[in-house]
């Protein structure tokens, strides 16, 4: 499966890639949030290919009937594990809290919290596919891994847990600049999991 993965930052580019056809062998596209929803529900609709996304911490909160809060034609992968494409993925969204009334913004104990959550879908997907997690979406990334040392770009121990627990072969991440941008190998590795800082879009074969 190939998946365009578009995080943080609109690029002009991606939009004239897209008119041109350049991503039409793509079979996913995934938003690892802070992106305008107007512009992931133009390539959902240039593209005609399934997207899924999690909520940055610049991003609405999630408010039922109201389309200004959600991308129109995607699915909002926050604490919901689904089977796409032949691929287990799953999504974990916003950031660690720097700001008291921040949207989308947890303690590190939130977060585990909504983690956990996760963790029954996980084991019945290890029952029934003998794998918990192949693909996991964030807008954070992982505590020490891609991070800062600035409370507003922190790492969330959350996703720390779930790459020990689940084990997915692929993280794919935004929030935070790595200097690899736009590369199709991964920025780290962490056991069996590939990590990619996708800001602000990378193209992956998986």
């Amino acid at each position: 499966m190939k998946l365009l993965a578009v995080s943080d930052q609109v690029e002009d580019r991606v939009y004239s890639l897209a008119a041109d056809g350049h991503f039409a062998d793509v079979d996913l596209i995934v938003g690892c949030g802070d992106l305008p929803y107007v512009y992931l529900e133009y390539l959902l609709t240039v593209l005609n290919k399934p997207l899924c996304y999690v909520p940055g911490n610049h991003d609405p909160a999630y408010v039922a009937n109201s389309p200004k809060t959600k991308v129109e034609g995607g699915i909002n992968l926050d604490r919901r594990l689904l089977f796409i494409n032949g691929f287990l993925v799953g999504g974990l969204g916003g950031s660690i809290r720097y700001r008291p009334d921040g949207v989308n913004q947890y303690s590190q104990s939130q977060a585990e919290i909504g983690a956990w959550t996760m963790l029954p879908g996980l084991v019945m997907n290890r029952v029934l596919y003998g794998r918990a997690l192949d693909i996991l979406v964030s807008h954070s990334p992982p505590y020490g891994i891609h991070d800062e040392d600035s409370q507003a770009h922190r790492g969330l121990h959350a996703l720390n847990w779930l790459l020990r627990v689940a084990r997915p072969r692929y993280h794919f991440h935004g929030h935070t600049f790595f200097p690899r941008q736009n590369l199709s190998d991964p920025d780290s590795q962490i056991g069996p999991t590939h990590i990619y800082n996708v800001f602000p879009y990378k193209v992956i074969n998986i």
